[in-house]
C-alpha cells in the first residue's frame, strides 16, 4: 500500500468581527483565529478578579478621567477582538465594544491560557500602546508587572504583597497587590 502524499492544505479557518458577534459562549478572535476561552473561569479566578475591580474602583472614584471595567470586548479591528480579565480605561467609551487600547490591562491566567497571556495577548497590548499590563498568577500567588516605555514593556516588578504606583492618564494610584489573593 502506497504511502499518502501530504496535501499541504491549511484547514485553520478565518473569522472576523462579524462572525464572532454572532457566536455563543465566551470567545476570542486573535488575527482570525477563533480561542475558546472555556471552561468558566474557577472560583479563585473569579474572586481574584472581583478583589481587583474592587480595588481599582475605590482607587479611582477620585479619578475623574479613568474607570474599572470586568471582562468587555476590545475590538481592535475586524480579526481581533479580546476580552482582558480586568482593565482600566481614560477615555470616553460605550456602546457593543471599546475601541481605544485601555490604559491598563490585568489578565489572570489559567492552565488553559497561560500561553495565550504570556505570550500572544503581550505581543498584543504592547503593539497596541497598553501603558500598564499585569499578568496575574495565582497559583504562584504573583503579579508580573510590565509598563510600556519607548514602545516595548519593561517589568517593573513581581508584585505578591507590596504597593505599586501606577501614573495614568488623568491619575494616580497605588496598588495593593497583597489585597487581590
Amino acid at each position: 500500500m502506497a504511502a499518502l502524499k501530504p496535501l499541504n492544505i491549511n484547514y485553520v479557518p478565518r473569522y472576523t468581527s462579524k462572525d464572532y458577534e454572532a457566536w455563543e459562549g465566551r470567545w476570542e478572535i486573535i488575527e482570525g483565529i477563533a480561542h475558546a476561552m472555556s471552561p468558566q473561569p474557577s472560583i479563585e479566578h473569579q474572586e481574584v478578579s472581583g478583589n481587583i475591580h474592587s480595588q481599582l474602583k475605590k482607587l479611582l472614584t477620585q479619578c475623574g478621567a479613568c474607570r474599572a471595567l470586568l471582562p468587555v470586548d476590545w475590538k481592535i479591528d475586524d480579526t481581533t477582538v479580546v476580552q482582558p480579565d480586568n482593565l482600566v480605561i481614560c477615555a470616553e467609551a460605550g456602546g457593543k465594544y471599546l475601541t481605544s487600547p485601555p490604559e491598563m490591562i490585568f489578565e489572570i491566567v489559567s492552565p488553559s491560557s497561560v500561553f495565550k497571556d504570556k505570550t500572544i495577548k503581550y505581543k498584543i497590548y504592547e503593539a497596541q500602546g497598553v501603558k500598564f499590563y499585569i499578568i496575574v498568577d495565582i497559583a504562584a500567588k504573583v503579579a508580573e508587572v510590565f509598563e510600556l516605555i519607548e514602545g516595548c514593556y519593561r517589568k517593573l516588578a513581581d508584585a505578591q504583597d507590596g504597593v505599586v504606583a501606577f501614573a495614568l492618564s488623568g491619575c494616580r494610584m497605588d496598588f495593593d497587590f497583597a489585597r487581590i489573593w
